[in-house]
């Protein structure tokens, strides 16, 4: 629960931001026994940066469409460093695709999944626990990894997602 908790803090920390995916519910939603927590938010009805790179079958993604992407992706970035925070587990699955707002785009990128992001306040480093091995640094999964959470993990993230497209 405390995970979502966050996930929802850092949600309306940056609501409406248009790379940061956006709660629609100033409000956790608690089942009526508490064995349920929920965040209401909008829907990515163009599903996940997986599902898209995963359309291509192994083929090369057209640059332009990773261009897009990089850029898309990098200003959400942007938008948490800057005050402070670290997603921690940048993967395909959590960049969310929704329909463009801007006529003959095909997509607009929005970051997602918030629960394991180190914020500004976070004094007590043993509650930092690691994102998805497959994109973390290397320096991060060793002994000193609680030292090592800061934007370069998120960028490291970043370039593993990029490698994904599958450029050569």
């Amino acid at each position: 629960m405390e995970s979502l908790k966050k996930e929802h803090r850092i949600m309306l920390r940056f609501r409406n931001h248009p790379r940061i995916v956006q709660t629609t519910n100033p409000n956790l939603h608690i089942g009526i026994n508490l064995d349920h927590c929920y965040i209401y938010m909008e829907f990515a009805s163009k599903g996940t940066l997986h599902n898209f790179i995963s359309n291509f079958s192994g083929q090369p993604v057209p640059e332009v469409m990773i261009r897009r992407a990089a850029l898309m992706i990098l200003q959400g970035l942007e938008a948490l460093h800057s005050h402070g925070y670290v997603h921690c587990d940048l993967k395909p699955a959590n960049v969310l695709l929704f329909p463009s707002k801007i006529v003959g785009e095909p997509w607009d990128l929005k970051l997602a999944d918030f629960g394991l992001s180190k914020e500004p306040s976070c004094t007590n480093p043993r509650s930092l626990s690691g994102g998805t091995k497959e994109y973390m640094p290397p320096e991060s999964l060793g002994p000193n990894r609680v030292k090592m959470i800061g934007p370069g993990v998120d960028m490291w993230s970043l370039a593993c997602v990029l490698q994904m497209f599958g450029v050569q």
